[in-house]
């Protein structure tokens, strides 16, 4: 999720967004399309890649090239408009960020080698469905939601950044404040930012608020999954 704006170069002014304008669509799908496939070119040529299966001929040089160049018939990042608003944005990016990849009440039974567990077929008006699969591949499956070492989950840039929103978060705030009302001390962000994260009860660690929703919001929403603490 991006800022409806951000701080000049010298950081002397705040530029607000345009209206009728978001992103260079195009050409932030060329952009990340071009780096991205010099990211597998380099990789290939200090042998970092590994091809298995259907994939080994990839193996010969030329063969891997022919199979980059079909890469550029497509665009890589589409853009639309958000269908609920954001609190939908959040309902949704949040299954991704603070679930695991599949919850124990969707695991059925583990027999014989094999796991059976709940899923809903989107295709055909979300029906719940059962699917069976070997503890291996059901395993494979899995580790495809973790992360590689060295990723995150969530990472703030620009006056989010942790190591800058002390000083600039204050700067937004008061270049953002109108004239003809006291700007917001820092101080007072400070005790803003200690509000906002709590400690957990069973660890001890830093849990931060990712959504605050009104009681007439609970109503309207499914119980939450239990909280997990932060890393």
């Amino acid at each position: 999720m991006l800022a409806a704006g951000g701080l000049a170069p010298d950081h002397s002014r705040w530029i607000c967004w345009r209206r009728s304008f978001f992103l260079p669509v195009k050409v932030l799908s060329r952009v990340f399309r071009g780096k991205f496939i010099a990211g597998l070119k380099s990789a290939f040529q200090s042998g970092a890649l590994q091809f298995h299966g259907h994939l080994l001929p990839l193996t010969e040089p030329c063969a891997f090239a022919s199979w980059l160049r079909v890469l550029f018939r497509h665009d890589w990042v589409d853009s639309k408009r958000p269908f609920g608003g954001p609190e939908h944005v959040l309902r949704y990016l949040g299954a991704y960020t603070h679930r695991v990849a599949i919850s124990n009440s969707r695991l059925v039974a583990l027999s014989e080698g094999n796991v059976t567990f709940g899923w809903r077929d989107s295709a055909h008006g979300n029906k719940k469905r059962i699917m069976t699969l070997p503890v291996d591949e059901f395993l494979r499956r899995f580790l495809l939601h973790l992360l590689p070492r060295g990723f995150m989950r969530i990472r703030n840039f620009g006056f989010l950044a942790n190591r800058r929103r002390a000083e600039l978060l204050p700067l937004c705030l008061r270049l953002l404040q109108p004239s003809d009302q006291p700007a917001v001390c820092a101080a007072s962000l400070t005790t803003l930012l200690a509000q906002s994260t709590r400690n957990c009860p069973l660890c001890g660690g830093t849990m931060q608020v990712i959504e605050r929703l009104s009681a007439a919001q609970l109503l309207l929403r499914s119980p939450p999954p239990l909280s997990r603490c932060a890393p």
